[in-house]
This record gives structure tokens, sequence and C-alpha cells, in this order.
């Protein structure tokens, strides 16, 4: 895809990632379902906070971290997502703009405060997360840049902000901006917990054709369908949409665009696995600087594959340095 001067431009919530260490005792003393993503109130997120031991504090989102991967990968970035005129809204803002991703949501001055997720990561490198939305649900239409979104290649959208009636609205204004403009939507399930109440209405928004790109895992797609087998989801699935993307897990990972599919193994960098966060964050990410960039399935899926390896082999959902070199390399 050439002529646009943002090669991605997603909307998703604006948080802040607090990613903390903890043991499996953590989890039955707190009442958390390991790998779960449960939505807490202010006063569960304070009193979960206060519990977790040293973290690291650093700008996050699915949507975001997708977007820090494509700026981290050579790709032109934008990212839309409300913030609140505080602290963690300041960390956001610095630490998105720092990475190369165009940033211009103005923060929201009073009401809810700047969302925040707390992570925590047992030993076997699963993460459970924990996510209190704040401000970055408060999303409007008023948010929304329509010469932005014209200039990107694809609009990427995310599951988790899509749940909420305000960001619902502004991304489906989006959608339409961006397929008048002969633009590409891409839009990722994000967790099985956006899914199931909210199924019907995600069926009827790729029935009528305003998804171009669905992104999901294994459990997603089988969540999505209805389904308990994942070969059968996916054929459920794959002809209401004109591309599908399923990660497998150590199975790796599949596309199919009108009825050719195509599989790739996972990537193995020579590191260990040593936190999951971010794992489908960055493979979305390179993928789509795979499809932005004219490469054909295979390429896009193989670079989503080594930026996901990259990602899991550090803790946190953003990339390190020499993401770039690495694609390259392999």
């Amino acid at each position: 895809m050439t002529g646009t001067r943002l090669d991605v431009l997603a909307i998703g919530d604006a948080i802040v990632d607090v990613i903390a260490h903890v043991d499996e005792d953590f989890l039955v003393e707190e009442r958390l379902v390991k790998g779960s993503m449960q939505v807490l109130d202010a006063e569960g997120a304070k009193r979960l906070y206060s519990k977790m031991p040293q973290a690291k504090e650093t700008s996050g989102g699915s949507a975001a971290n997708t977007m820090a991967g494509v700026a981290a990968l050579g790709g032109r970035a934008g990212f839309v997502g409300q913030i609140a005129d505080d602290q963690l809204g300041d960390i956001f803002a610095h630490d998105i703009r720092a990475l190369g991703v165009e940033f211009r949501t103005a923060p929201l001055k009073g009401g809810l405060p700047t969302g925040r997720c707390l992570i925590v990561v047992t030993p076997d490198a699963q993460r459970t997360m924990n996510t209190f939305r704040g401000a970055a649900h408060e999303l409007t239409v008023a948010a929304l840049d329509g010469e932005q979104i014209r200039d990107s290649a694809i609009l990427y959208l995310e599951a988790y902000l899509w749940r909420s009636k305000g960001p619902r609205a502004a991304m489906d204004d989006a959608m339409r901006i961006a397929h008048q403009a002969g633009r590409k939507v891409a839009f990722t399930l994000s967790d099985i917990a956006c899914i199931a109440p909210h199924r019907a209405e995600m069926m009827a928004m790729i029935e009528a054709g305003a998804i171009d790109l669905l992104f999901a895992n294994e459990n997603e797609i089988c969540e999505l369908a209805d389904l308990a087998d994942r070969d059968s989801a996916v054929a459920a699935i794959q002809g209401k949409v004109p591309l599908l993307v399923v990660t497998c897990g150590a199975d790796g990972a599949l596309a199919i665009e009108r009825g050719r599919r195509v599989e790739v193994p996972i990537a193995r960098i020579g590191r260990p696995v040593v936190d999951t966060t971010g794992a489908g964050d960055l493979f979305a990410a390179g993928f789509l600087v795979g499809q932005a960039r004219d490469r054909d399935l295979e390429q896009s899926l193989r670079i989503g594959a080594v930026a996901a390896a990259e990602v899991i082999s550090h803790v946190g959902a953003r990339p390190e340095a020499g993401l770039r070199e690495l694609v390259e390399k392999l």
C-alpha cells in the first residue's frame, strides 16, 4: 500500500501497564484466574495495586502496544486514545510519542483518571491482567481527526475498547471515514471476555462488511463462532471476512484470504520465554507492517511471528531495541 502518510492508525485503550512478578500463591490469595483479564473499579484497582510487589510502569494498552511494534519495525504508526490530564496521562503520552508513534488526542480535564492495567506474571510466564478503564472509555467521536484516518493505509481497532458505547460510536464513525477513503479496517478480538456479551453485535458488524482483516487467537475464534474446535471455528468465520488471521500458540499462525490458506510455525530466536504479555499485540504489529508494505501472507505472518517471539523474551509488552534488525536477519 502506498500513497498514505501513516501505515497504521489504531484506536484503543490508552492505559498505563503496571507489571510485577508474583508466585502462584498470590493468585490464590487475590482470587485471580491465571491468564484471565478482569475489569476493576477505582477502589479495586487501588486495593490490588497496594498488594503488588515492586512493579515496572510503562504506557500500555493492546492497540497502543501494537503501534509501538509497528514503529519499532520501521512502520509509520498513529494512535488515538483518551487519557486524563494527570500524571499517568503524561506518562502515556510521553512514552508513546518517544517511540515514534503519532499521538494527538487531547487529555480530558476532570472526570475519571487515566486508565491502568495491573499485570501479574507467574513463574511460568503467564500474565493475568486486571484493568481499570478510567478515562480510556470516555473516548468520543469528537476525539477523531478525519484527515488522520484518511491518511492511514490501515485503521486498526481493538475489542477491549469497542465494548463501551462512546468509543464504539467513535470506532463506527472511524470505519465509515476509512472505507469512504478506500482504506482497510482491521479488528482484533482482544480477549474471550470481550466476545460472549457482544457476539451478536460483532457478527453483525463482520457480516455487514465493516471489517477487512480480523485478528484472533484460537480461543477467541472458537468463542466468536461458538464452537469448541479450532478448525471448525475457523471454517465458520473465514468466509465472512476478506482476511482472517489466527494465532495458534505452539502451532504457529495461519491466515486465510478469500479461501487461500497459509500457515507458518512459531519463530525461534534463541531466547527463553520470560513473559507472554503482548505476544498477540506484537504479532499483529508484524503482520500489519507486512500488509502495509505489500508483503505476501507468508511474509507478513513470519514478521508477526518474529515480533511476538521477541516480546515474550523479556518483561513488558513493548519491543526492545533491535526488533527491526532481528526481523531482517531471520
